[in-house]
This record gives structure tokens, sequence and C-alpha cells, in this order.
């Protein structure tokens, strides 16, 4: 590990993937509850999907079923389709878009603050919100009306552990960036910049080994990201989107309706993973 610290440090980047974020407007239907829960009908051109909103995310949940009362999401598009990780729709533009246009940047104007919950995670159904990217969206808000549905894959334990640890990683990075932007450490920085630029392995090296003891003492006693086992066993079994996990509000799941998120996933899909053939939202109701 010593002697790889710095490069890990300086040159890793952690890329986590953003879509494309619009908003919403009211509404004036009630909706339908049983149990404490809010279901909702989605019905597509290719089946359709059940799913419960959670009430942990109220928020979200409140402006979500806003937007199904107004019929907001009826005859709109899946305009952003990826096998293997999700179903993206919500775009007001995608209702009358001509074919081969690109989608996701409809936006009527609001975001809804992020409700992050290490309980509710991006296992395979998961009904979650999309947002613009951290560098113009650094609280992470929500999108007040484009959503995604997690698809995902099944991984094993070996691989969990793996994302574990360089998520771990992630936070000896960060515990790098906040000390090296101390006032007393201006010199070390500018050293890091320039032995940088130059190439200068041998120099970086030496450099990391002064500050490396100091991140390793405060690593030592940060919290570590671990699964938990109830995320392990979904990931396991059913799968999902991991790495998405407290990035991106998760605010209900699929009760029925698997096979159609595998079915719309598996489309042929052009520029901007857009469908070529249409995979339309026919509409969503609220159930009992």
């Amino acid at each position: 590990m010593k002697g790889k610290i710095l490069k890990t440090l300086i040159f890793s980047v952690i890329t986590l993937v953003t879509v494309n974020s619009c908003v919403a407007q009211k509404g004036n239907k009630k909706s339908v509850k049983k149990d404490g829960e809010t279901k909702v009908l989605i019905k597509t051109t290719k089946g359709n999907i059940l799913v419960k909103l959670y009430d942990e995310t109220p928020l979200t949940r409140d402006n979500f079923i806003k937007l199904v009362k107004q019929k907001y999401y009826d005859s709109t598009l899946f305009h952003r389709v990826i096998q293997g990780f999700m179903i993206q729709g919500g775009d007001p533009q995608s209702k009358k878009a001509k074919p081969g246009v690109m989608l996701g940047n409809g936006d009527i104007g609001y975001t809804v603050p992020a409700e992050f919950r290490p309980d509710l995670f991006h296992k395979k159904g998961a009904l979650a919100c999309a947002r613009n990217g951290d560098e113009v969206n650094p609280t992470k808000a929500s999108s007040g009306c484009q959503f995604y549905i997690a698809q995902g894959k099944v991984y094993k334990d070996s691989e969990l552990t793996m994302m574990e640890e360089r998520i771990n990683m992630g936070l000896k990075q960060q515990i790098f960036s906040k000390l090296i932007e101390k006032p007393e450490n201006h010199d070390l920085k500018m050293k890091f910049v320039k032995f940088q630029n130059e190439s200068n392995i041998d120099s970086l090296r030496a450099l990391a080994a002064k500050i490396e003891p100091e991140i390793d003492t405060i690593y030592s006693k940060t919290p570590k990201f671990k699964y938990s086992d109830e995320q392990r066993k979904a990931y396991t079994t059913i799968g999902g989107v991991p790495h998405l996990d407290g990035n991106y509000t998760v605010f209900g799941e699929v009760l029925e309706g698997l096979e159609v998120i595998d079915a719309i996933a598996s489309v042929k899909t052009g520029p901007a993973d857009r469908p070529v053939e249409d995979v339309r939202i026919i509409s969503m109701e609220f159930v009992k």
C-alpha cells in the first residue's frame, strides 16, 4: 500500500452516474392509502408496474403523489434505458417528442431536498429520483419529476466487499484533500502540485510518506462504510445498483412487475440511451 497511496489519493476519481433533472406541478385528486402505504399502478406499453411509496421520505412521496393526482406522467416516455442499470422517465418534453430527439433536460422550476436513509437502498425495483450532478448540485437535491426504477445485476459477496473498500478509500481521498488545504500545509500542497506536473513519482512518494501517517490516524477514527446484512442479501439475490446508495433519494419500490422492468430495459436503444421504439407510460393511478 505504501508508495501507492499517493497515486490513489491524487489520481483516483469516483464517478457516480448522474441523471438529468426536472420538476413538477400541482394536483387536485386524493390519493388512496392502505395500511399506511400509498400504492401507484404505472401502466406502460410494456405492461403494468405496481409500486409503493415510502412514508420515510415524505417530501419526495408527497411531490410524487401531487404529480400522479394531476396525471402529470400520463403519456410520458421511459426516455433513458440502460440494460443492467435502470429505466428512467418523467421528462415532460417526452410527451410529444419526435423519434430520435434527445430527452432528459425537461425542467419546470424546482427541486426536492434529498432524503437519504441507509435502510432505503437501490435493490432491484427501487423507485428513486433523478437529479443534476454534484458539480452544480452539491446538496444532491432531487428532480421534481424525473425518476428511475433500478434494475442492476446480482452481485457476489466478494464484489460488494471490493466496493466497500473503494468507498472507504474515497474517505482517505477526502481526508487528504482537507489536510492539504490547511494553511499550515500550503508549502506541501505546492510541492505536490509541482511534482505531479513534473510526473516526479519518487518525490511524490516521499511527500506522501510525510503526510500518510496523519491520514491513517484520522482514517482510523472515521466510521467506515459497510453494507448492511439486508443490503447484502438483496444485492446477492435479486440484485440492484449498490453504487448509487447514499447519492440519490430512494422513495419507493416495485411490488409487482419486475419482469416489466426487465422487458423495458432490454429494448433496443439509440443515442442518449433513448429506446428506438417508444416505451410510453399510459397512465398512473392510485390503487387500494
